[in-house]
C-alpha cells in the first residue's frame, strides 16, 4: 500500500488496485495533530500540577513524544482515510450535469 514511510504506492502490487485516484492529502495529519495534541496537553498539565518541572523538562519530554505519536500513527491514519474514501465512494468535488 505504501511506497515509502507515508507515501502511497501508485497501485497495489498484489491486485493492481489504483491508489492514485484517491486524494488523502493532509487530512490525517490534521486529525492526528489535534488528537495527539489534546492528549499531550492533558498529560503535560497533569505532570505540571503534580511534579512542577521546569520548562526545559517539558520541552524535552513533550516535543519528541508528540512528534513520535503523530509520525507513528500517520501510516495507520492515511490507510484508514483511504479505506473510508473507497468504502464511501468519495471523490473530488463533482458538478451535477
Amino acid at each position: 500500500m505504501f511506497s515509502g514511510w507515508v507515501r502511497f504506492a501508485d497501485h497495489c502490487t498484489a491486485c493492481g488496485f489504483d491508489f492514485a485516484k484517491f486524494n488523502v492529502g493532509d487530512g490525517p495529519v490534521v486529525f492526528l495533530t489535534l488528537g495527539v495534541g489534546t492528549i499531550v496537553t492533558v498529560l503535560a498539565l497533569v505532570v505540571e500540577l503534580r511534579f512542577a518541572p521546569g520548562v526545559l523538562v517539558h520541552a524535552l519530554l513533550w516535543i519528541p513524544l508528540t512528534t513520535l505519536l503523530v509520525l507513528g500513527a500517520l501510516r495507520f491514519a492515511k490507510g484508514l482515510l483511504l479505506a473510508l474514501e473507497y468504502r464511501n465512494d468519495a471523490r473530488e468535488g463533482r458538478a451535477r450535469k
